[in-house]
């Protein structure tokens, strides 16, 4: 069986993870927190699962590199100097990056590059995403995942279409944008909604995370597909065969 090595073991994900990692036939390796050194970790791991801080990749990618070790990274909240670390990293081990490890989000990103690409620019394109209220980062990694997704149906980047909240005379809406609102209150495992409205017509896509074992499950599956991977950057939708 493999063994999987838990970065961030006492955060929510982390602690959802150690608990089903038996029901998916893999063992745990062990875990650690801030403050922990990861490369006795990566060590004795067959694969890492980081769930941890934007501040603490760079030293958990290192300890995966010095062991051959591939890691998935669901970490939120990583800006491109995070993403250069990553593609480095690439060159030496197996990373999936991914801001939602939902099988069922993975779909959704799918289908709404698919819907992006169909409709054309004539169709606006929203995201509104709700969260606890102890999530530190917005828009989420899963909100952003699909803006990207409806980028790139569009052949575009979200840096360059993206308008993150609006407040005040925002004037007229700019053909083309995706617009990013997020919401924050209770204890909302994660609501996301992709809106296309057109003229005259709305295509609504969304996706409702009743319980954070949804994302635990995903991220194990996605783990143990990673184990032995030739060095490459991947995608969890190649974890579904999309």
């Amino acid at each position: 069986m493999a063994a999987i090595g838990i970065l961030g073991s006492a955060g929510r994900m982390g602690r959802a993870i150690a608990e089903m990692i038996s029901e998916h036939g893999a063992t745990l390796a062990g875990g650690i927190d801030a403050g922990g050194d990861p490369r006795a970790l990566a060590v004795a791991s067959d694969v890492l699962v980081d769930f941890t801080v934007p501040g603490a990749l760079a030293a958990n990618l290192a300890a995966a590199r010095a062991a051959g070790t591939p890691i998935l990274v669901g970490t939120t909240g990583l800006g491109p100097v995070h993403h250069a670390m990553i593609d480095e990293a690439t060159r030496e081990i197996a990373v999936l990056q991914t801001g939602n490890t939902s099988l069922g989000v993975t779909l959704l990103a799918r289908l709404v590059r698919e819907a992006a690409e169909r409709l054309g620019p004539a169709w606006d394109i929203e995201i509104v995403e709700m969260h606890h209220r102890a999530k530190v980062d917005a828009p989420s990694g899963t909100a952003l995942l699909l803006g990207q997704a409806a980028a790139a149906g569009r052949g575009a980047s979200l840096n360059d279409l993206s308008v993150v909240g609006r407040a005040g005379l925002s004037g007229d809406r700019a053909e083309g944008t995706i617009g990013l609102a997020s919401l924050r209150g209770g204890s909302v495992a994660g609501d996301h909604q992709v809106i296309f409205a057109g003229p005259g017509e709305r295509i609504e896509l969304g996706h409702r995370a009743e319980n954070r074992e949804i994302f635990a499950a995903g991220a194990i599956t996605a783990a143990l597909w990673l184990v032995g991977r030739a060095p490459g950057r991947y995608a969890m939708s190649e974890v579904l065969g999309l």
